[in-house]
């Protein structure tokens, strides 16, 4: 039995976490049988298949309104007050129009119900599938109670009430122990940890036309050695250390490459982290390019980067981040088989350093012994090489497809009797 899903959240675009896991469970429905349709403020999915709510954007001008008087202040208007129900009832019409459009069986809310970057959203989801009983997937990425800028707010009731709703026909899915325990004790909420996945059962097929393309775009010949810092430039992500890793790399003519963008709230950080690495010699490139995310189904005329074409370059992967939700780098790095430089964030010790990977971990600070052991890597090739086949075969154990089919099958039998 095919069924009619909707994956639901503020945009489907770009090679944020959000996007790129959704297109990878879409993959695994498809392959099911089931069609899958998307609504969002911005969406890269076949248009025949597509809703697009230039309101349901979290960076629509109105709700960057709400989100400015929302946080950081403890009283609220009831003008805020209306404006959130008002623009709440705006939304909820165009989700009916999207169900009743596609005939929708099955929602998957893609991280609207946990993390509150656009309220007047959560909010009408909670009401329809409240009215409605339709099955939904709440696939969880980020809560607001991570989130620092939520600690002081005016919406606390809000937030109760629907980040993330607690109705029966909601199945609440995690990407960590973490996260699962916290939704438990926080709320009485019970869980299904997904973890991030990755194809490992298909090994990644790297485009040399656009490898050869991409040298190009960013100034770099072919014979320049390339450390990969594949993340968004936010300080969370701590890029400073792969500034310093690659300084002390650079007898060995290592330059680093950070792949993504900075947002108007990181352009600070972004210049601070090219005068460090002036300051230390350090030649670093900004791709200057949107990357799109692997799975995007409208291609833009300019024949976009996505990040399966940067990784076959890199000779070594940087991931000092501080907190992540799970970690999509980690995985990707072992995917295209990179050494790896992980910082021991929170998720990582509890849920992926226990399996035993090996890999190049710091503990908060570059140490000499860590840039020992990167040289070891990066020399010889025998130890790289059984590095990086020992990692891929205990992900491809761990954060396959196949691990993500037998939870979406788990799923869906509760729904409606069937797997996937």
């Amino acid at each position: 039995m095919a069924i009619h899903i909707g994956f639901v959240s503020t945009r489907f675009t770009g090679a944020d976490g959000v996007t790129m896991e959704a297109g990878k469970w879409s993959d695994i429905l498809k392959e099911a049988g089931h069609e899958c349709f998307w609504w969002g403020g911005e969406v890269h999915r076949d248009p025949s298949h597509a809703m697009v709510v230039s309101e349901a954007h979290f960076l629509h001008p109105e709700n960057q309104k709400i989100q400015a008087k929302a946080f950081g202040r403890e009283m609220r208007s009831h003008e805020l007050t209306q404006r959130i129900h008002d623009y709440r009832a705006v939304l909820k019409e165009k989700l009916v129009d999207f169900l009743q459009t596609f005939d929708i069986q099955l929602l998957i809310v893609e991280n609207a119900l946990a993390s509150p970057m656009h309220i007047p959203l959560a909010l009408a989801l909670t009401e329809l599938i409240a009215e409605r009983k339709i099955p939904t997937i709440a696939h969880h990425h980020e809560f607001y109670w991570e989130q620092s800028r939520c600690a002081v707010n005016c919406v606390q009731d809000f937030l109760y009430m629907a980040f993330p709703p607690v109705l029966p026909t909601i199945q609440h899915v995690v990407i960590s122990s973490a996260a699962h325990e916290a939704l438990a004790h926080r709320r009485g909420v019970s869980s299904i940890i997904i973890p991030n996945v990755l194809d490992f059962e298909h090994p990644p097929q790297p485009n040399a036309e656009k490898a050869n393309r991409l040298r190009g775009m960013i100034g770099l010949d072919f014979e320049g050695k390339l450390i990969v810092q594949p993340t968004r430039i936010i300080r969370r992500k701590g890029i400073e250390h792969a500034v310093e890793i690659t300084a002390a790399l650079k007898d060995m003519g290592y330059q680093l490459l950070i792949t993504h963008q900075a947002g108007e709230g990181d352009a600070d950080y972004a210049a601070w982290l090219q005068a460090q690495a002036q300051e230390h010699g350090v030649s670093l490139y900004f791709l200057g390019t949107h990357v799109v995310d692997p799975w995007v189904e409208v291609k833009s005329p300019e024949n976009p980067i996505t990040l399966w074409d940067i990784y076959p370059h890199a000779e070594l992967i940087t991931y000092p981040s501080l907190y992540e939700g799970f970690g999509n780098a980690f995985l990707e790095a072992i995917y295209f088989r990179k050494p790896l430089v992980v910082n021991r964030y929170a998720t990582f010790v509890r849920d992926i350093e226990p399996l035993g990977f090996d890999l190049l971990i710091m503990d908060g600070y570059v140490s000499r012994r860590l840039i020992a052991k990167i040289r070891e890597v990066l020399q010889f090739a025998e130890r790289r090489e059984a590095m990086v086949e020992h990692n891929y075969a205990l992900a491809k154990s761990h954060f396959s497809y196949e691990v993500l089919r037998r939870r979406l099958n788990f799923l869906l039998m509760n729904f409606f009797g069937l797997g996937v």
